[in-house]
């Protein structure tokens, strides 16, 4: 079996410990412990590894957030992944710093990665884990939260968050999106 982690960010040495870049921070904390390296690769930087005799390949797209979907259609075509074993980690506005939350399916809710993949995959039918970066902005200002700097508090907690999202992208691809969904849940 085949599974392929998304983590949704932008490239560049810019936005590297923005909020918007957690799917990447995650992606990244998982090829540490795992002693793999990215290598660029059509469309994207590109890892895998092998968990509990599932290959697992992890993807951060080098389309830049809003043309992320390009990568995710390429790779899992080329990977031949069916949409159900895709997960993509992205942060999220709506929830409050740290808190995850794991859907099998649903909307964008207005996030442009998640946009563009829905548009070029066909669909909103696959995995998304949700990591909550908070909505501590001025009206019109969003942008501009997104692209900034975890705060030093966030930077104290930031770690908690990624490997607890890390733990949740492996029981995705051990035991399937029910069994995740059910124990994030539990937390």
């Amino acid at each position: 079996m085949k599974y392929l982690i998304v983590g949704l960010g932008n490239i560049g040495k810019e936005y590297e410990l923005t909020r918007h870049n957690i799917g990447f921070l995650v992606l990244d904390q998982i090829a540490d412990e795992k002693g793999i390296a990215f290598e660029v690769d059509r469309l994207a930087e590109k890892a895998n590894f092998k968990l509990k005799g599932r290959q697992v390949h992890l993807i951060k797209p080098t389309t830049y957030m809003n043309l992320s979907g390009k990568a995710v259609n390429y790779w899992l075509q080329q990977l031949k992944i069916p949409k159900e074993n895709l997960l993509v980690i992205v942060d999220d506005i709506a929830l409050p710093f740290g808190k995850l939350r794991l859907r099998a399916k649903g909307s964008s809710a207005g996030h442009n990665g998640l946009k563009n993949i829905e548009e070029v995959i066909g669909g909103a039918n696959y995995s998304r884990l949700k990591l909550g970066i908070g909505n501590d902005f001025n009206k019109g200002r969003q942008v501009d939260f997104v692209l900034s700097n975890f705060a030093n508090q966030e930077m104290d907690e930031l770690p908690f968050v990624i490997n607890k999202a890390k733990e949740f992208a492996y029981t995705f691809c051990a035991q399937g999106v029910t069994k995740t969904m059910n124990l994030l849940n539990e937390k």
